[in-house]
């Protein structure tokens, strides 16, 4: 990347998105995802003023796999985190980069006008931001 050339989260982001409720259990979550590289589910807002949570798969395995908890019985609202840090499709994958290093996140949804339009991760930013200018 050229030193002062700006690249957009939106040029970098995955639009494919797995979108789920929260209160699916783990198992049927699962059955939902379409996209095979997935790593990331997001829950969706049960109201206007709610927020938007997520799920990562390591969530799943820390949270469920290795405390040989059953998918069946537990709820994705028991181990999603909510709210999340959201994106703006506008900002700089710079400034991005330095808000997941301070924030402690790998990857965080992209939110425009409200909505979900993509999800952002490091390697998003490294692979397509950096190595592909």
């Amino acid at each position: 990347m050229k030193p002062g050339k700006m690249v957009p989260v939106r040029n970098v982001m995955k639009n494919k998105v797995d979108m789920i409720d929260g209160k699916l259990t783990v198992a049927e979550a699962l059955e939902q995802m379409r996209h095979i590289e997935t790593k990331t589910l997001l829950v969706n807002k049960r109201f206007e003023g709610d927020e938007y949570g997520m799920v990562l798969l390591s969530d799943i395995a820390k949270q469920v796999l290795a405390k040989d908890r059953s998918a069946e019985r537990v709820n994705i609202y028991e181990i999603m985190t909510k709210p999340v840090v959201t994106v703006d499709p506008n900002m700089d994958i710079r400034y991005c980069a330095r808000l997941f290093e301070r924030m402690g996140l790998s990857r965080a949804p992209v939110v425009e006008n409200g909505k979900v339009t993509g999800i952002v991760s490091y390697t998003d930013m490294v692979l397509k931001g950096l190595a592909g200018q």
